[in-house]
């Protein structure tokens, strides 16, 4: 990959990058960080990517970058997400968002990855297998059980209030 190849890349994936990292890790500065990551391991293996696959290469590390930083410090407890959870009352939701935000917290983080990037980013089975080290029926089937997830907890009568 050239630098100016690397710079399109950049300016073509950059935004979508952050997208699919916020809509998993849930928090803005820890996207922009875990972006910064990722285009900094495409600079340092830029040698070695091809071009015509950097989009791939580029999601696909990070994706494991956020499973890195997840694995790293998942035995951290975050006060201030628990103290959330606590007041929250689950009562009645105002926005269809919020309703969709609140059911893919619900899903495990592999889910959610692969239905993030099917649904929202439009990438092939194939595709999603590359970026997550899964095969293409493994996705297949996380999609499957997530999208019954997200059936069942839509269409609950606690979740409708």
């Amino acid at each position: 990959m050239t630098v100016s190849e690397y710079n399109n890349c950049v300016d073509k994936f950059s935004d979508a990058v952050f997208r699919f990292l916020l809509k998993n890790t849930r928090d803005e500065d820890l996207a922009n960080d875990l972006v910064q990551d990722s285009f900094l391991k495409l600079w340092v293996k830029r040698k070695e990517v091809d071009g015509t696959k950097s989009k791939s290469y580029l999601f696909s590390t990070a994706y494991h970058t956020m499973i890195d930083y997840f694995r790293k410090n998942e035995r951290k407890e975050d006060f201030n997400s628990l103290k959330h959870d606590v007041s929250h009352d689950g009562g009645g939701f105002s926005d269809l968002k919020e309703i969709l935000e609140s059911a893919l917290l619900k899903l495990t983080p592999i889910q959610r990855s692969v239905v993030m990037l099917r649904d929202y980013e439009g990438y092939s089975y194939q595709e999603i297998g590359d970026i997550t080290d899964l095969s293409e029926a493994q996705v297949k089937v996380y999609i499957y059980r997530a999208r019954l997830s997200l059936k069942k907890y839509l269409v609950s009568p606690e979740t409708v209030c």
